[in-house]
């Protein structure tokens, strides 16, 4: 089998976190809206669940909706113990995961029957803006692209990794969220609050330079500046729904074993 190809710089990563967890400014607005959607998730499903775990790196914010969880950290093997869960929640970093894949399997094997799996995390259009801005200039200053954002994934491929990972009922869907900036380095400080700057094992190493940075602002204004003179920042989230397999589940019906007359069917729409 092949070695999973790395992409992320885990220490570097737990650095940032690291610093965030210790600051008195980190930044998890981003987080609570999470909270507030898997909140409203759960209550729509309407079931009563005991044994909850949750992955993520900011258990404190998490803590505020389940006091009572297991939390653990997402790193490569995922520490669950030896207890399995009817609810486990990937919250806000599997699109830090090198092997997103091996992950929801994971989190499937340490489901009960019917067991319950959520995730979210940012999507590919998420600061979008910046991305498009840092890329022109970059190309325009140096003739190249540094590998400066995560490869975040859309949400049109990111249902199928619950199918791959042998999740039953799997759902994908979104939500974006827009932010007006003074500035734009107001955004990117925001980015570094976050604990979500550029952890690429691929990326540069050295300082950006200030020519690319003033590039970058200039292309960022001529396309994402709005009427009052603020900037336009977007943050998409990502919401994957699974349940792990069980026999009383419904099962999609094969193509084929429906037998309707359309003949019927259409008489019947006529009247």
């Amino acid at each position: 089998m092949a070695e999973q190809k790395k992409i992320t710089d885990r220490k570097s990563l737990k650095k940032n976190r690291t610093r965030v967890l210790k600051s008195k400014r980190g930044y998890f607005a981003l987080h609570k809206i999470a909270i507030k959607e898997i909140e409203e998730r759960l209550q729509d499903i309407n079931r009563n669940f005991q044994k909850i775990a949750i992955i993520t790196a900011y258990p404190k914010i998490w803590t505020s909706l389940f006091p009572d969880a297991f939390f653990l950290n997402d790193s490569d093997t995922l520490d669950f113990g030896l207890e399995k869960y009817d609810l486990i929640i990937h919250a806000m970093s599997l699109h830090w995961s090198d092997d997103p894949v091996g992950q929801l399997i994971q989190c499937k094997n340490m489901l009960i029957k019917d067991g319950l799996f959520l995730a979210v995390f940012f999507g590919g259009k998420t600061i979008h803006e910046l991305n498009y801005s840092f890329s022109k200039a970059e190309a325009k200053i140096s003739e190249g692209i540094s590998p400066r954002f995560m490869p975040m994934g859309e949400i049109r491929d990111l249902g199928n990794l619950l199918q791959r990972a042998g999740f039953g009922l799997p759902v994908a869907d979104s939500i974006s969220k827009k932010y007006s900036y003074k500035s734009i380095l107001t955004l990117m400080h925001d980015i570094r609050r976050m604990g979500e700057t550029n952890v690429l094992l691929l990326r540069k190493k050295t300082f950006t330079q200030s020519k690319i940075i003033n590039e970058m602002i200039k292309i960022y204004s001529e396309n994402f500046k709005q009427r009052d003179n603020t900037f336009l920042a977007t943050f998409e989230l990502i919401f994957l729904t699974g349940w792990a397999p069980s026999d009383n589940q419904p099962k999609p019906l094969r193509p084929g074993s429906v037998k309707v007359n359309l003949s019927k069917l259409l008489d019947d729409f006529i009247k």
